[in-house]
């Protein structure tokens, strides 16, 4: 099994830059071996057990069930090995809500003739998210790492193009000499532009979103199911418990889709 283990990990030659971006502390063939643990015990639980006791309760044959479970597994395996990207989108997003006011922070402390390892050192007391990346600079630093190198291998992990762009910016002004507030204010200038683009479709986005979930979660499921009842009085046929469980269960799913919609849709940008 560990040799199954490595071969998946080395089919997966960015999991370990995305392990570090996501804060994931493990190595690539431990997190694989993880979520093929998950796969088979969460394939086990829904093909087996519950699709299995589904299909027993209509008299249906176990064996589809059966043949489910390597299916169930390699759905599983796709959907659990992306965990890394989530993270990544996320800790990017977190990021990208204090780039700006961290950014102005920096742009004060050096115009006050604060050293830029202090400045970093505040950083990290202040501001949680961004605070993280800076934390790496500083503990390289104190390592013995020259401070460019440290900025530099920063830089080339964390998940945020922005703070990727302040690391750079920062980065080639120190090695040209050249002052790195006036950098920094032209990069954040160029964020905030940004920033408001996105806040201007993201108003644009949610007009269409918010009649498109009227529509299909709350008008067609309140219509549909009247309806349903209504016919199924006329043709005999008998609407049992499962079948309303089964369609609330999808009207949650739906209204989960939309918030979910909604929510990645979302600027990273703290009003």
């Amino acid at each position: 099994m560990e040799a199954i283990y490595h071969n998946l990990a080395r089919s997966l030659p960015d999991l370990k830059q995305k392990l570090i971006q996501a804060r994931m502390h493990e190595s690539p063939v431990k997190f694989v071996k993880k979520i093929v643990m998950t796969s088979i015990m969460l394939s086990f639980g829904i093909c087996i057990l519950f699709i299995g006791s589904i299909l027993h309760a209509f008299n249906q044959s176990f064996l589809i069930s059966v043949f489910l479970f390597p299916l169930g597994i390699l759905l599983l395996f796709n959907y659990l090995i992306k965990e890394p990207d989530v993270r990544i989108r996320n800790i990017a997003k977190d990021i990208n809500k204090e780039v700006v006011f961290a950014t102005r922070f920096m742009i004060i402390e050096l115009e006050s003739g604060v050293p830029i390892y202090n400045v970093f050192v505040n950083i990290t007391n202040i501001y949680p998210h961004i605070g993280a990346a800076f934390r790496m600079v500083v503990d390289k630093v104190d390592m013995g790492t020259m401070i460019e190198d440290a900025i530099s291998e920063t830089a080339s992990v964390v998940p945020s193009s922005n703070l990727q762009r302040i690391l750079w910016q920062m980065l080639n002004s120190i090695k040209t000499g050249a002052p790195i507030t006036e950098a920094l204010k032209s990069v954040v200038d160029q964020i905030v532009g940004e920033q408001k683009i996105e806040v201007e479709q993201y108003g644009r986005k949610l007009n269409p979103l918010a009649m498109f979930y009227m529509m299909i979660a709350v008008i067609v499921p309140s219509l549909g199911i009247t309806m349903l009842i209504i016919f199924s009085s006329f043709i005999g046929f008998k609407l049992s418990l499962a079948v309303f469980l089964t369609l609330a269960g999808l009207l949650v799913f739906i209204q989960y889709m939309f918030f979910g919609m909604i929510k990645s849709s979302r600027p990273s940008v703290e009003f």
